[in-house]
């Protein structure tokens, strides 16, 4: 029979949990108590071919009333007689619900919470009334964080790193741990012009809310010893902050981005070059690089889809940058080494050429097999050195 059991009235309740409604009504004052609650029970002919089932339903109905109230009816009956049936179930408190759900502790945690912030941080109460449910996941951690919203509203763009901040039970780790509800309570409190807009996201945290940012870091070889930055006996292997890297004005005429570290530090000698390794999504090490838009940039990625749009990214920055062994006859000489790509990319890549485009389609599309990927490590080596020569670097 389709009726409400207890199981059902007890979900009605558990749903305004799981949409936080309970929780936000402590801060914005909402009556949600008394409450009618859903109920369907049995009709008429139900009730004269089912009776000793609808008598079992009451009894379990009744047998949990202690959390919720039932209103009764009497029903005459042309064949029963008069009976009682419930009509309506009600909760009629909060300590009602909780105690149907099983959350009075949780409800008592967070109205901590909630007396700690009005004493702390006010400002910070609509937050727990819209974020009532993350707010108690962080119930442990939040005197610590209401500390570092303090601090922060006393520091103006502090311009330090986020390991100098001075505060007991405090550090880098765990600041940069919570970055995604420090920031939404950092854009919360803080005047408009103490917040960078333009730096998103947690990566742009420390730049977003004035702290000094670990600095963006380059790797790079020089292919030509004539040009080389360090004594000839030395490798040219060498790492310098991406602020340096903008102000070298490299005398190369040709830059080799890869993304493998074995394929960066075996890469051959090649006049006037050099060969950047390379770290997949994301050059914002290289985005601001002016030097680098009179250069020939060549990318050597992986042939799958991810690889293509990777180098489709590197084209919002440069976008003259040529691909490098990441074409139709190299992936089918390797077939042998073929793998599998786990999460295959699937939009659309605005910036590839006719070829690039017709290989990414064929892959996104597994026309030429299951979730194809060549990796660069595995291309042959010879194969560099020929593609090499066919531009004429060596």
């Amino acid at each position: 029979m389709n009726w409400t059991t207890p199981a059902e009235l007890k979900a009605q309740v558990q749903k305004l949990w799981d949409r936080g409604l309970i929780l936000s009504a402590m801060i914005g004052g909402e009556e949600l108590f008394p409450r009618r609650l859903t109920l369907k029970g049995p009709d008429s002919k139900e009730l004269s071919n089912s009776f000793q089932e609808v008598r079992d339903w009451i009894a379990r109905l009744s047998s949990a009333a202690k959390q919720y109230r039932i209103v009764w009816r009497n029903v005459n009956h042309r064949i029963l007689g008069a009976n009682e049936l419930p009509t309506e179930i009600w909760i009629d408190s909060l300590d009602e619900a909780l105690s149907l759900i099983g959350k009075r502790r949780d409800v008592q945690q967070f109205a901590a919470m909630v007396t700690l912030t009005r004493d702390w941080q006010p400002a910070l109460l609509p937050w727990l009334g819209k974020r009532p449910l993350r707010a108690l996941e962080l119930a442990e951690e939040w005197p610590r964080i209401l500390s570092i919203v303090a601090w922060r509203l006393k520091h103006p763009r502090p311009g330090i790193y986020l390991r100098q901040i001075d505060l007991p039970g405090v550090h880098s780790k765990f600041i940069e741990g919570h970055r995604g509800v420090l920031g939404e309570l950092f854009d919360l409190v803080l005047p408009p012009e103490e917040i960078d807009a333009t730096a998103t996201g947690t990566t742009g945290f420390c730049r977003r809310y004035g702290f000094q940012d670990k600095p963006l870091r380059v790797r790079f070889r020089i292919l030509d010893p004539k040009l080389a930055l360090l004594p000839t006996e030395i490798d040219q292997d060498i790492t310098v902050t991406q602020e340096t890297f903008a102000r070298l004005e490299l005398p190369v005429t040709t830059v080799f981005i890869t993304e493998n570290e074995i394929n960066f530090l075996a890469f051959p000698d090649v006049p006037e070059a050099m060969v950047i390794f390379g770290a997949g999504y994301g050059f914002e090490n290289l985005a601001t690089v002016e030097w680098m838009r009179d250069r020939i940039v060549h990318y050597w990625g992986d042939i799958d889809t991810h690889g293509f749009a990777i180098l489709n990214q590197l084209r919002g920055f440069f976008p003259r940058a040529a691909s490098l062994l990441m074409d139709h006859e190299t992936l089918m000489e390797h077939q042998a080494l073929w793998g599998v790509e786990p999460s295959p990319e699937t939009g659309t890549l605005t910036r590839l050429t006719a070829e690039e485009s017709v290989l990414y389609d064929q892959l996104r599309q597994d026309e030429l097999g299951h979730h194809i990927r060549l990796e660069q490590e595995k291309i042959g080596f010879e194969w560099l050195v020929e593609a090499l020569g066919a531009l004429g670097r060596v």
